[in-house]
């Protein structure tokens, strides 16, 4: 799944004004984690995670990992914060993030 730079810019400006709606911490990244990412991104198509891991190379992991198991494409990473993006298969207008 490959974006435009067109759409990645908008992505990007919408993705702006979102808070975190998940946060991971200390236990890292769990099933359970996962399973509401992937609800979140099925919701949302675009969601910023906010990756609580103090060490740079581990919180890279993190985020490719979210990236690759929940097919999801990494939009842009800018400190401990992720925005990502999933189309939703059947999308929910009042619940999209994508305008």
């Amino acid at each position: 799944m490959s974006l435009s730079n067109d759409k990645v810019k908008q992505y990007r400006t919408i993705g702006h004004d979102l808070n975190p709606v998940v946060t991971i911490a200390g236990k890292g990244l769990t099933e359970n984690v996962l399973a509401e990412i992937d609800r979140a991104l099925e919701d949302h198509e675009l969601i910023k995670v906010k990756v609580s891991i103090i060490d740079r190379e581990a919180r890279k992991a993190a985020i490719a990992e979210i990236s690759a198991k929940c097919s999801a494409q990494t939009i842009q990473e800018i400190g401990k914060v992720a925005l990502f993006f999933r189309a939703a298969k059947k999308p929910h207008p009042k619940k999209s993030n994508i305008r």
